[in-house]
């Protein structure tokens, strides 16, 4: 009889071949593919606003996401098929230097050569470069969690290594001169390295958006937490934080509204009666202002409402003709009214999933750097999603935060494909731990043999007791 030949992975063909082929964890893989798709359906959908307002057509919007996804695409293999994570490192420690020259460009609010700022109610966000625009927050958010992954693993390695990192270098000289021995001690490295470089983005991101500012400061203090600082370190970093907040907010007061006008925004979503009866009773600009601020989270509301359990189905959304962002800040309450209840579970068990992952592949990083890094941009994909999901069942007020992956938006989208890729990239070093641990937990079918010869030893043993 002949003996079935017994393939290996890398002798298997066609797709499950290369399904085996593929290194990098392949539950992320799966999510990274599923939210893409969920993208292009939800964003050719509910773009109809849109179209209207630029003169344009839906095809044509969704051929340009066609393009930004091939871009995102491209990205990820890029840095999935680095072959060593010290190249990853080693561009991590510039995520710093590039935010603080991007939030510059913001805070100078000046056009430089092809780059255009936009102001928008006296805020700068976004620019545009060959006409493409670019959301310069969630380039920062990427960066900064890269730059800290950096910064931590730096520092740690050199208090292991006894102050011989050549970043150091200046600062272990200079400590050696009378009165500068504190420029040489670890709790000041960090501070110059780790604490004054966050203050500075948290600082530089505040005039733009406030919420930006919060969830940038937010996750960089978790992703502090993963590397291992010093708990009471964190408090006093918190500390410091509400204090800058609070000194930006008494300039807003003393300016009469002059300098931080973000803030007035902040101040209006935080006190907002999202009651539309008000506008009953209101007339003229008064109404217009109104209608303005609440048209948004009330039409929210309507959608989740109608979308039900089971939604109205693909193009099926009456709201996406009313919420001029229902493709960005709103999205998950589109896929509520389109897809309802089982659609939005479906989105919520994916970032889930991408969570449990994350920690996972974490958990079996050696390098601290790859633990730290995986960490933190799980952390900051997780919780802008569920933060967005939040706001968009109406559990607090507008931070105008995207859903990642899956909202309109060139700069945000191309920014989280680079945070999948380190993912991936990394999760292969892990790659082998996981199957070993995947191993050790094969399912009961596979081990039906050793079941069977458990059981028969216990039939045996009963019959006896009955002779």
């Amino acid at each position: 009889m002949q003996q079935k030949e017994n393939l290996t992975p890398d002798k298997r063909s066609g797709i499950w071949g290369f399904i085996d082929r593929i290194e990098g964890d392949k539950v992320v893989w799966i999510i990274t593919f599923m939210l893409i798709m969920i993208s292009w359906l939800a964003i050719f959908s509910s773009t109809s606003l849109m179209a209207i307002r630029t003169g344009t057509d839906r095809l044509a919007i969704m051929k340009e996401q066609v393009l930004i996804t091939a871009i995102g695409l491209g990205i990820i293999l890029i840095l999935y098929n680095f072959k060593r994570i010290g190249l990853i490192r080693w561009g991590s420690k510039f995520g710093f230097p590039l935010s603080f020259g991007l939030l510059l460009i913001l805070l100078c609010k000046k056009d430089f050569g092809p780059i255009d700022v936009e102001v928008i109610n006296g805020a700068a966000r976004n620019v545009k470069l060959f006409g493409y625009q670019i959301h310069i927050f969630e380039i920062v958010k990427v960066a900064m969690m890269m730059y800290i992954a950096w910064a931590i693993h730096t520092c740690k390695k050199d208090e292991e290594e006894g102050s011989k990192s050549r970043y150091f270098k200046l600062l272990n000289a200079l400590s050696k001169h009378n009165g500068l021995e504190f420029l040489g001690t670890p709790f000041c490295k960090r501070a110059i390295y780790i604490y004054i470089p966050m203050i500075t983005v948290f600082v530089m991101v505040l005039p733009g958006s406030n919420s930006s500012a919060l969830l940038i400061g937010g996750i960089m203090g978790l992703t502090l937490l993963i590397g291992g600082i010093k708990f009471k370190e964190l408090v006093g970093l918190a500390i410091l934080g509400i204090c800058a907040f609070g000194m930006a907010y008494g300039t807003y007061k003393i300016s009469d509204g002059n300098v931080f006008r973000r803030l007035s925004v902040f101040e209006k979503r935080i006190s907002m009666n999202k009651d539309p009866h008000q506008l009953l009773v209101l007339k003229g600009q008064e109404r217009r202002d109104l209608l303005d601020v609440i048209i948004q989270p009330n039409t929210a509301r309507i959608a989740v409402h109608e979308g039900g359990i089971l939604g109205k189905g693909p193009g099926g959304s009456t709201q996406k003709y009313i919420v001029p962002l229902m493709f960005g800040d709103y999205m998950y309450a589109f896929i509520l009214e389109e897809y309802g209840l089982w659609g939005g579970i479906l989105i919520i068990i994916l970032y889930v999933s991408l969570l449990a992952r994350g920690i996972w592949i974490a958990k079996l990083c050696d390098s601290r750097y790859a633990q730290i890094a995986v960490g933190g941009l799980t952390m900051l994909i997780t919780s802008q999603a569920f933060l967005h999901m939040f706001i968009n069942v109406d559990l607090g007020p507008l931070t105008g935060q995207t859903l990642p992956l899956v909202s309109h938006g060139n700069g945000a989208f191309l920014s989280f494909c680079v945070a999948f890729g380190v993912i991936l990239s990394i999760s292969r070093m892990a790659n082998k731990k996981i199957r070993e641990k995947e191993e050790e937990a094969k399912p009961l079918y596979e081990k039906k043999d050793e079941i069977q010869a458990s059981l028969d030893v216990l039939e045996g043993l009963d019959n006896i007791d009955q002779e």
